[in-house]
């Protein structure tokens, strides 16, 4: 097959490096790709929202699969306008994408099918939601309704941070029309965990639990971003509560989603925080969708996969989940992104990153990058966050320092990273 990979970031690179070790791949595009990925892909210079550009290559190319790897051309509806064309693709339709691309969409639909989330109110007026805020108080949660690149959600800890927070939004326009509603719910205590599933329109298949750390120093300290490390299994997930969470949540938005004539198709991520009831068990709630893989979760997942991705993510499109299991790697998989200086602020750009073929040579890591280009020979980074230095092997502990072995073998003086990836699980 011809494939297509679309998007630029340590997720991409990831499926990449997976879609071509399946023998159904003949040739692989990724559009616009990245340094690393260069060496698995061909490169096309063509950016993952310009639908159109995507579509055309598509056909030009006669590409007989295209995976989107971000939500914004999921949102845009590419997968919508490929699959009009009879091009298949893995994705939900842009429809099924509002799980992600609404929030207020996303609450409604858990409210309407029962799926467990946090109390929560829809605001367009500013006054409306702070009556909200006052009628509930602190902590409370404020989420801008549309895509925000990560930047919209508050964790107020006072009625006056969520005041704020609403202000910025519905007042100041800080994220456009992204922030023209908001969301206002309940602060959920607890284990944030990540957990990913395929979907094919009716039915669901679990992939593998991880955990992301979100805030940029360590012992989560300081601001949040796209996220500074992970690790796959997560333990706090355990085999009973993941049966959990398929039967109390993934499966009833499937199902769901079927029944409001929008069948999500592609993989549903399911952020999650698990709490404790009464009597100090632990409770699975619903925090968010996400209609794609995360990132840097995704290069965990794709690390500890044994079966063929290629093969399962047609079947996803297919609608054939049910004739397809998926075999996994026993061991942990443990991601350390390195971001550039100044991350998640303003950032120093094309600065040269050297010793990757050192940090590659450690056993079981491998080097996923995400904001690279290739200048005359030299790997520069564009990004805030740029590598995503991935280590397996039968303990977390022993992934987390074969992971940091790997980092530490980089030559990038103006990159950093958290030195404490994992530290919930180790000695788990």
């Amino acid at each position: 097959m011809k494939v297509l990979v679309v998007g630029s970031g340590g997720r991409e690179h990831a499926l990449c490096w997976a879609i071509q070790n399946s023998p159904l791949c003949d040739t692989l595009y990724c559009a616009p790709g990245n340094a690393g990925i260069a060496d698995v892909a061909e490169c096309v210079a063509i950016g993952a929202e310009d639908v159109d550009a995507l579509v055309r290559f598509a056909q030009d190319k006669a590409i007989d699969f295209v995976v989107v790897g971000p939500e914004g051309p999921l949102v845009l509806g590419l997968v919508d306008k490929l699959i009009a064309l009879g091009i298949k693709a893995f994705g939900p339709s842009a429809a099924a994408a509002e799980l992600e691309g609404s929030k207020g969409f996303m609450k409604d639909i858990l409210a309407k099918y029962g799926v467990p989330t946090a109390a929560y109110g829809r605001f367009k007026d500013v006054e409306a939601a702070k009556d909200f805020v006052r009628k509930n108080g602190a902590p409370i949660v404020v989420k801008a309704d549309g895509l925000a690149a990560g930047k919209g959600v508050t964790v107020a800890r006072t009625q006056e941070e969520a005041f704020a927070a609403i202000d910025e939004a519905l007042v100041e326009g800080r994220f456009g029309a992204a922030g023209a509603e908001v969301v206002v719910e309940e602060f959920l205590d607890g284990e944030e965990v990540s957990f990913f599933a395929l979907c094919d329109g009716e039915s669901a298949l679990p992939l593998a639990s991880a955990q992301d750390h979100k805030a940029v120093g360590d012992g989560d300290t300081g601001p949040n971003t796209g996220g500074m490390g992970a690790y796959s299994p997560a333990p706090a997930l355990t085999p009973d509560l993941q049966a959990r969470v398929m039967r109390e949540i993934v499966e009833p938005t499937v199902k769901g989603m079927a029944a409001e004539g929008r069948p999500f198709k592609g993989v549903l991520f399911a952020g999650l925080m698990i709490g404790k009831d009464a009597a100090g068990k632990p409770v699975p709630k619903t925090l968010e969708f996400n209609v794609r893989f995360g990132d840097p979760e995704c290069q965990t997942l794709m690390m500890r996969l044994k079966s063929d991705a290629l093969a399962a993510l047609i079947a996803a499109a297919d609608g054939q989940l049910k004739n397809i299991d998926l075999r996994w790697h026993d061991e942990t998989a443990l991601c350390v992104v390195m971001a550039a200086n100044g991350y998640p602020g303003d950032y120093v750009k094309n600065t040269e990153i050297k010793g990757f073929e050192a940090a590659n040579a450690v056993e079981g890591v491998t080097v996923f990058h995400a904001g690279t280009k290739l200048s005359e020979g030299r790997v520069l980074s564009i990004g805030g966050r740029v590598l995503g230095v991935t280590a397996k092997a039968p303990t977390v502990a022993e992934a987390q320092k074969r992971a940091y072995q790997g980092v530490d073998a980089l030559d990038w003086p103006d990159g950093f990273c958290r030195r404490d990836i994992g530290w919930r699980a180790v000695g788990r």
